[in-house]
């Protein structure tokens, strides 16, 4: 029996240094009634990634502040996983009506200042709630590797 634990002992050290190396998930809820519904978490933070889910916010009837409310929605999850909106490299907005671009954009282009991330608007045919006009989905990469997880 000697011979083969010396045998298997490097690879069992290189599974132990693996599992000790791969980073660790986190899920992230922001309470909304859809979650447990549908079964997502908000955000999902893998190591210094961070993915957010499709974001409304229905506070406001008009598509300039439903993209302000839910880039703030964002923020806040992106809080939660030790990230801010300066890690977002990607956004996708959602529109319900592609006629109103101007006014999504400008709510986007406000939050981000000079830091832009690459993004995509397209228009689809309705949401889930029909009072939503915007939904928006972002993706971050957390620059200051020694915060967060």
């Amino acid at each position: 029996m000697g011979l083969v634990s010396q045998s298997i002992a490097p690879f069992v050290s290189r599974f132990v240094m693996m599992l000790m190396l791969m980073p660790s998930r986190q899920n992230i809820s922001s309470g909304a009634l859809w979650e447990p519904i549908v079964g997502y978490s908000r955000a999902v933070r893998v190591g210094q990634l961070v993915f957010v889910a499709g974001t409304t916010a229905t506070d406001s009837a008009d598509p300039y502040g439903q993209t302000a409310g839910a880039l703030r929605k964002i923020e806040a999850a992106l809080q939660e996983a030790s990230a801010t909106r300066q890690d977002i490299v990607r956004t996708r907005i959602f529109v319900r009506n592609i006629g109103q671009w101007e006014e999504i954009g400008r709510a986007h282009r406000e939050f981000f200042g000079e830091n832009l991330p690459a993004a995509t608007m397209v228009e689809v045919s309705r949401f889930i709630d029909p009072e939503i006009l915007v939904e928006i989905e972002a993706d971050a990469v957390i620059i200051n590797v020694g915060e967060g997880l």
